[in-house]
């Protein structure tokens, strides 16, 4: 896993969204931070409560400029019913062949009760209004990453 760092270029990615629309970064260069989060599996636990932190974060998310976008390897439908159930107020986005995580560099080997599997590393990526990674969150508990991000950006 390579992961990028902060004044690395954010690859310009084009993503199926919840409703199968396509989503491109670049169209948010110059307009937008956007905040880029990957997560492993929708309407899992620690999952939801990551998103759920964000959705009661937008007002906030919104008056520092800030556009969120979750991304998984769940196709779109599965992203639809995640988003109805738990009322999410912004995007997520289907990377089913993960390039986009790799191309981040959050795509790798895992290890849970003794298996090892490929999947996603949970790590999210503040990128500026030049295209660039302004900062990599990669310690936070899902339950306070939003209010970890927004201490981020309180401090921009």
């Amino acid at each position: 896993m390579n992961t990028l760092v902060v004044g690395d270029n954010a690859p310009l990615f084009t993503l199926k969204d919840e409703n199968d629309q396509d989503i491109k970064l670049a169209d948010f260069i110059g307009k937008k931070q956007v905040l880029v989060y990957f997560y492993p599996k929708a309407m899992t636990p620690g999952c939801t409560v990551q998103a759920q932190g964000l959705r009661d974060s937008k007002s906030a998310l919104d008056s520092l400029n800030t556009q969120v976008f979750g991304i998984s390897p769940d196709e779109p439908k599965k992203l639809a019913k995640f988003c109805v159930r738990d009322e999410l107020n912004f995007s997520l986005l289907s990377d089913p062949d993960h390039s986009v995580a790799d191309a981040f560099g959050v795509w790798g080997l895992k290890k849970f009760m003794g298996r090892e599997y490929d999947g996603i590393h949970r790590l999210s990526f503040l990128i500026g209004l030049d295209g660039k990674i302004s900062h990599v969150f990669n310690k936070f508990k899902t339950k306070d990453h939003h209010e970890v991000v927004l201490d981020v950006l309180n401090k921009l």
